[in-house]
């Protein structure tokens, strides 16, 4: 037999994939369930095997000793035996690993980890990934014989290599992926006008979409929809405070209702002037998320909190779930934010400052990273903004990487706190924005679970353990949680795609209950209590529902 390669497969790169294999199965944020720990698992696996043909083959290359006969066998089992052993225990406590994660984050605990199921899964991905892995070293081995006829060895082989990669990254960035994400994009567009009848427009003539507005209601897109329909009413509000309240006023505009960032900013800022915005107390200018989607349990706590004397706006920039509008339209989100804010922000400072709204910028998510960026230091430094709420930044967020560079040295990473809290702050389930007092000029809050990989996920964590990693772990990270090279990024970022699958309070899932203190904190709305808060909070329920009952 040859050990080296028995069934074509090496040993030493093996065993380094079965030992990914087994750090995969190691908790993380999220928890994850047996068909997705089998797909991370032979993903891992193949990243790890490839790695361990790529370091062996440059053993080779360097002509370097290699064992043979005995020493070979001895070698082999040296290495493998802790490895298998490790798999062993890792596959004993994958069940536990999870399920701690669920009771932290009070989910349904799970009977069985599905063991055999999983590792099926991970045989049939692990193999898939080596096909692939075979395909593209055919192809190589095409070009760098081919290069041969023209250049030296060494350099048509390095040659080569770039080629592959190159048409590797024109193929899924430009040409295959590309049109994939154009495709959805394209038939999440229909799909959204395909419900163009599934609500009336609005009879209030101060709504966006009515008879009154500009803004066609057919091309405002589902989510436009939901936002101007949704909320709380006059009555509502002043049933809730027992005083009397106004209609709050929202407004809108979809991304098919103008053809550029700045027509749309101009729709926007007239429909502010034309239902009267500028006249309430506070005027929200925000971003949604990438498909469009405004958080009710934001919007409507508010509402409640200013008793309707409040105007928000949102212009829509894509149709894309976050994730992927992050990757692919990056600069739509940018460039429609900085349209937006200044436009709005523009005219509000010709307004006299003893007769204009408080100004605040907010946004979730994708939302919040484009609302940080449009939030350039013109607006923050020349007549600036009252302050701003953004909720779960990505990690890319260049404001959030600011405020949390500067954090206070002897407080978590999860929830810092920045000099003495008169600027900025930050708020999660667990800790409080600390309420209207002790600010500047301006407020500004970071309201992030610590929970979130939309929020933690760090590039480096391919070789380096994230910063919140090498610190206590928070009540709902598990302690079990360890760093691995390689394989704890591809763990966060599956974390990422599922960080909406927790419940609220948890993960990405913001919800109503946490808004309420932020908000407080941001808008100081007047006369507000503690009592306001719980009375609140009972109203907009358990944090398993968007927004608020009215």
């Amino acid at each position: 037999m040859n050990w080296k390669k028995p069934f074509g497969v090496s040993l030493v790169p093996l065993f380094l994939g079965l030992l990914f294999f087994s750090a995969s199965l190691t908790p993380s944020l999220i928890p994850r369930d047996w068909f997705m720990q089998g797909l991370l698992g032979g993903i891992v696996a193949a990243l790890g095997y490839m790695a361990g043909r790529l370091l062996l083959t440059l053993w080779l290359q360097m002509y370097l000793p290699v064992l043979r006969g005995p020493a070979f066998i001895v070698g082999h089992l040296l290495v493998g035996a802790p490895v298998l052993v490790a798999l062993i225990l890792s596959l004993a406590k994958v069940g536990e690993w999870q399920n701690a994660i669920r009771d932290r984050m009070g989910m349904e605990l799970v009977s069985s980890a599905r063991i055999v199921q999983m590792i099926i899964v991970a045989f049939l991905v692990f193999t898939l990934l080596m096909m692939l892995g075979g395909l593209v070293r055919v192809i190589f081995n095409r070009v760098r014989l081919w290069l041969y006829r023209f250049m030296p060895e060494r350099t048509a082989n390095i040659s080569g290599l770039l080629i592959v990669a190159l048409l590797l990254f024109i193929v899924t960035r430009d040409g295959v992926v590309n049109r994939l994400i154009g495709a959805a994009d394209s038939s999440y567009t229909v799909a959204q006008k395909l419900f163009d009848t599934d609500q009336a427009p609005p009879s209030d003539p101060l709504r966006s979409g009515s008879n009154a507005s500009p803004v066609d209601w057919g091309a405002m897109g589902q989510p436009g929809r939901n936002f101007i329909n949704g909320g709380p009413d006059a009555a509502a509000i002043a049933e809730f405070t027992g005083e009397e309240a106004q209609n709050p006023l929202r407004i809108y505009v979809g991304l098919a209702n103008a053809d550029t960032p700045k027509e749309r900013a101009d729709m926007a800022l007239s429909e502010l002037q034309r239902v009267g915005a500028f006249d309430r107390e506070v005027l929200i200018v925000a971003l949604p998320t990438g498909t469009g989607w405004l958080d009710p349990g934001s919007f409507d706590v508010l509402e409640y909190m200013h008793g309707g004397d409040i105007a928000s706006v949102a212009v829509q920039y894509s149709y894309l779930q976050s994730p992927l509008a992050l990757i692919f339209e990056t600069d739509a989100g940018l460039e429609q934010a900085r349209e937006l804010i200044e436009t709005v922000h523009g005219y509000w400072r010709t307004l006299p400052e003893d007769d204009r709204p408080r100004l605040y910028i907010h946004g979730l998510s994708l939302g919040a990273w484009a609302s940080m960026y449009g939030t350039t230091l013109e607006i923050l430094l020349d007549d600036p903004i009252d302050g701003a709420l953004w909720a779960g930044p990505p990690f890319p967020s260049a404001r959030w990487n600011e405020a949390m560079a500067a954090r206070n040295p002897d407080t978590p990473y999860v929830a810092p706190e920045v000099g003495d809290g008169r600027l900025v702050r930050f708020a999660s389930h667990t800790k409080s924005a600390g309420g209207p007092d002790g600010w500047g000029d301006m407020r500004l809050v970071f309201l992030q679970y610590s929970s979130d990989p939309i929020v933690f996920y760090q590039p480096s964590s391919l070789w380096r353990a994230p910063v919140w990693m090498r610190q206590p772990p928070a009540e709902d990270v598990s302690p079990d949680l360890r760093f691995m090279p390689v394989v704890t990024q591809f763990q966060l970022a599956l974390d990422m795609a599922f960080a909406l699958s927790v419940p609220g309070g948890h993960g990405h899932s913001y919800y109503a209950h946490d808004y309420i203190g932020a908000w407080e904190a941001v808008t100081a709305p007047e006369g507000w209590t503690d009592a306001d808060t719980e009375r609140l909070k009972q109203r907009c329920g358990n944090g398993k529902q968007e927004g608020c009952e009215n």
